[in-house]
């Protein structure tokens, strides 16, 4: 099966990442045709400084290596290498019904959260859709909370579709139950925006004191 998935270049990759995502790419990477990419554009909604962002990609990129990702394997790549991604969002976007972006939970929690909305974090699954769509991907592995974008993504290609013939292939989420959301030291969903995640390389003091604070029952 051609595996499709991406990691935002946000900050180091911290063990909801590797527990929810990386772990199955490093699995699925045998006898499938993965691809596996770095998004970067994704990123722009957080990440708007160019220097830290280059750092933050080739760190990714870094990370995935040091993890177990086989190059004679899998593909890597920088989403912004493949300029057809943006110009597949945008002939997307002119069959992505408004209803169906404005119910995007991410959305409302990142509001919750005080980012400031603006069009790209609104129109933030359309980009996902053109990712995952455009190499025609079988199967995408993803944590819980990007299972509704992976439906968005489904509903796009199917309205695509049946507009203009069978085009793109309706791709299939996996999603391991036993690490579909990885709680952070305050029993949220662990993510870099809470600040409650435990780093993959993280070591020494730093580590001690993130396991010290963890929130028990």
């Amino acid at each position: 099966m051609r595996i499709l998935s991406g990691i935002q270049p946000s900050g180091r990759p911290h063990l909801g990442n590797y527990f929810g995502a990386l772990r199955q790419y490093i699995t699925l990477q045998s006898g499938n045709e993965p691809f596996y990419f770095i998004a970067s554009y994704h990123a722009l909604t957080a990440v708007q400084e160019p220097e830290l962002l280059r750092e933050y990609t080739v760190g990714v990129a870094l990370d995935f290596l040091a993890l177990g990702l086989d190059p004679e394997q899998s593909a890597l790549f920088a989403q912004q290498d493949v300029p057809e991604v943006t110009e597949l969002t945008w002939i997307l976007s002119c069959v992505t019904p408004m209803g169906l972006l404005e119910r995007a939970v991410s959305y409302k929690d990142k509001i919750a959260q005080g980012l400031t909305p603006n069009h790209g974090l609104f129109a933030y699954p359309v980009l996902q859709a053109a990712d995952i769509l455009i190499y025609l991907s079988d199967l995408v592995p993803v944590g819980q909370d990007q299972k509704q974008h992976l439906e968005m993504t489904r509903d796009i290609a199917g309205k695509f579709n049946q507009q203009f013939g069978e085009v793109f292939v309706i791709p299939e989420p996996y999603i391991l139950d036993s690490t579909a959301v990885v709680p952070g030291i305050d029993g949220r969903k662990m993510s870099k925006s809470y600040g409650n995640e435990i780093g993959i390389f993280d070591e020494g003091k730093e580590l001690k004191r993130k396991i010290m604070s963890i929130v028990t029952d």
